[in-house]
C-alpha cells in the first residue's frame, strides 16, 4: 500500500527520474537558471537543495558526496567554488520558481527555476 508516500514519479520509473534529475541539476547549476514545467521544477528544488547544503562544507567528503550524484566534475566544481560559497549564511531556500505560463502545444505550466 502507498498510504503517506509522496514522491513525484513524473510519469518514469527509478532509473530514468534519477537520470532526468541529475540532468536537470547539472543545467542549473551550469547556467543558473532553466526553463521547465512546474512539476519538474518542484521535484528539482527538492534534489537541488540538500546538494548545495552538502557543497556549504567544501571538503574532501562532501566532494565524494557529489560525485555519487552528479555526472561530471565541471559541475562538481563550479557548485563548490562559485556556487555553495554565495550561500554560507543562508539556512536553505537556494531556489525560486517562477511562473512564466502554460507552453504553446500543450498547456503545461511552465516555470523558470533560478538560485536566490
Amino acid at each position: 500500500m502507498r498510504h503517506k508516500k509522496k514522491k513525484a514519479t513524473l510519469g518514469r520509473v527509478k532509473p530514468q527520474r534519477e537520470a532526468l534529475m541529475r540532468s536537470l541539476a547539472e543545467s542549473l547549476i551550469l547556467h543558473g537558471s532553466i526553463k521547465t514545467t512546474k512539476a519538474k521544477a518542484r521535484a528539482l528544488r527538492s534534489f537541488v537543495e540538500p546538494l548545495i547544503t552538502k557543497a556549504k562544507k567544501g571538503d574532501l567528503t562532501a566532494r565524494r558526496n557529489l560525485i555519487k550524484v552528479l555526472y561530471t566534475d565541471k559541475v562538481i566544481n563550479k557548485l563548490l567554488k562559485d556556487v555553495a560559497p554565495g550561500y554560507k549564511d543562508r539556512q536553505g531556500g537556494y531556489t525560486r520558481i517562477i511562473k512564466i505560463g502554460p507552453r504553446a502545444n500543450d498547456s503545461a505550466d511552465m516555470v523558470r527555476i533560478e538560485f536566490v
